[in-house]
């Protein structure tokens, strides 16, 4: 959701099952992206769908971002299923617009964090925490 607002204005989701909806939208607000998401759109299927080798999962996704490039007014899709990190290029170059596989756009951003020198904050709320004494079965790990 962070990488699909630095690439276009609006996206629209594309999950499996229509009960990780509620997960995604929990996420949007808890993210503050509500107003950046279009639509958030189930496939109704099971991950493990995605692997059985029929073809079905895969080109329901496909039908849900083609749906979701001519209806939602967006300019970016959310995959919001690791298991479908394997479609992004291939939606992203059939689609025309940006297809974005969660899971490769958190590591290239911890890798870039990383690149650039940059670690968590250990000042203020992260600061690391207190000391604090070990006791009962703990005592003496110190």
């Amino acid at each position: 959701m962070h990488m699909a607002t630095l690439v276009a204005t609006r996206f629209s989701v594309v999950t499996t099952l229509p009960r990780t909806l509620v997960i995604a939208r929990h996420l949007l607000h808890s993210y503050g992206f509500e107003r950046h998401c279009a639509r958030l759109r189930a496939i109704d299927l099971p991950v493990l769908a995605l692997e059985d080798g029929s073809g079905l999962a895969r080109e329901k996704v496909r039908e849900q971002c083609r749906l979701a490039r001519r209806d939602d007014g967006i300019g970016a899709i959310v995959l919001g299923c690791a298991g479908m990190a394997d479609l992004a290029l291939e939606l992203t170059a059939e689609l025309r617009l940006p297809v974005i596989d969660g899971v490769s756009a958190a590591i290239k951003l911890i890798e870039s964090l990383h690149g650039m020198g940059l670690a968590t904050s250990k000042h203020g709320d992260l600061n690391f925490p207190l000391p604090k004494e070990l006791t009962g079965l703990f005592n003496g790990l110190n």
